[in-house]
């Protein structure tokens, strides 16, 4: 199977990405899949957190690169990309939107919109023969996957302009110290380190969460009052919600609180 999915009881979805879905993510054979495997987990109410993966030396390798040939003989180029980044998009917006938290378990090579892809999850472990690049310079195109806007918000605004214009590919070693990667394991504990992020992340309410990671996304264009208004907001309607009556139940009872 080119995706494979693996649900526990406890509610964590791994996704892998495997064989030439992980070498030729971004091919409209591929990638149609994957978007429909995140989305049924995000869309999913017993799914807490997704794990998404990739298979052997690759966690995703990017663009189908035959695909990209024919696509400049048959004067459609423009076409492919638009078709593409028609279902990348969304996708991504949908990662950073939904209260599903995802871990990004990066087994190998993260190139082009596979970067995209586990830049967008809200943590990245990593093993240690992972490594990440960009990709895009060599092939006389501009960045994308949202690339440009989620790596700056990690690693800082001019390492991020250094990756980019030195086309550099980082090891996994060099991710974790400019701070693309959260964690940094073997390759033999990869899932089961992912997975246990992926519980602890998920265990809040999940208005706790979706707000968490709307604000932590929106303070870089906010000022700061904006940013104040908002939060009370967003406070505001979590003072309605059923977890958080728990919360404080469970302060006062001194016992750990069980958000649904």
């Amino acid at each position: 199977m080119p995706v494979l999915i693996d649900t526990s009881d406890n509610g964590i979805s791994v996704i892998t990405m495997s064989g030439k879905t992980s070498k030729q993510s971004f091919s409209l054979e591929f990638l149609p899949m994957i978007a429909d495997a995140i989305d049924t987990a995000l869309s999913d109410v017993n799914i807490r957190a997704l794990v998404l993966t990739g298979e052997g030396k690759f966690f995703s390798a990017g663009a189908d690169i035959q695909a990209f040939a024919q696509s400049i003989e048959d004067h459609d180029a423009p076409l492919l990309i638009r078709k593409l980044t028609g279902i990348l998009h969304p996708l991504l917006l949908r990662m950073r939107q939904s209260s599903t938290i995802c871990i990004a378990a990066i087994n190998g090579a993260c190139a082009g919109g596979g970067l995209g892809l586990a830049l967008a999850c809200d943590a990245r472990v990593a093993s240690k023969g992972a490594k990440m690049a960009a990709s895009y310079s060599g092939m006389g195109l501009s960045p994308d996957g949202g690339t440009t806007w989620l790596l700056p918000q990690l690693v800082g605004s001019q390492i991020s302009r250094r990756f980019f214009f030195e086309n550099s590919i980082w090891s996994a070693q060099q991710a974790f110290e400019y701070g693309a990667i959260d964690e940094l394991v073997e390759s033999d504990e990869l899932i089961e380190k992912a997975c246990q992020m992926a519980t602890l992340w998920s265990s809040w309410g999940q208005h706790t969460k979706e707000a968490t990671k709307h604000l932590l996304d929106v303070q870089s264009v906010n000022d700061f009052e904006t940013h104040l208004r908002h939060e009370r907001t967003l406070i505001e309607a979590a003072g309605t919600t059923a977890a958080f009556k728990e919360g404080v139940s469970a302060f006062l009872d001194k016992r750990k609180p069980k958000f649904d």
